[in-house]
């Protein structure tokens, strides 16, 4: 029953999560390719603030509450994975605006 009563008392966030889903996904599919390494940034700006976000309730987490620090940890790395990954495939699709030396 405590399932039961949690989905109650959070129902509207729960509503909230659900639409934002939705509309993630439908502002996502309807980017043209021209805007992916723009975006890209972005996303790289907004990970920096989940690691950040991760340390602070890691940080502020008691020292024997292991989901907390499990998680907060979790984040940080896949945070962290996130921004690097994002960083490299921005870097290789500028240089492909790059131009090329002649070969001699």
């Amino acid at each position: 029953m405590g399932f039961f009563n949690w989905i109650t008392e959070n129902q509207q966030i729960i509503y909230i999560v659900v639409l934002m889903i939705f509309v993630g996904i439908e502002v996502i599919g309807r980017v043209p390719s021209v805007l992916h390494t723009p975006l890209m940034s972005g996303a790289n700006a907004i990970h920096g603030v989940v690691i950040i976000g991760a340390i602070i309730v890691m940080g502020r987490a008691e020292p024997d509450n292991y989901l907390a620090l499990i998680l907060g940890f979790l984040a940080v790395i896949v945070g962290t994975l996130n921004v690097v990954g994002g960083f490299v495939v921005t870097d290789r699709m500028l240089e492909m605006f790059k131009r090329r030396k002649p070969k001699h």
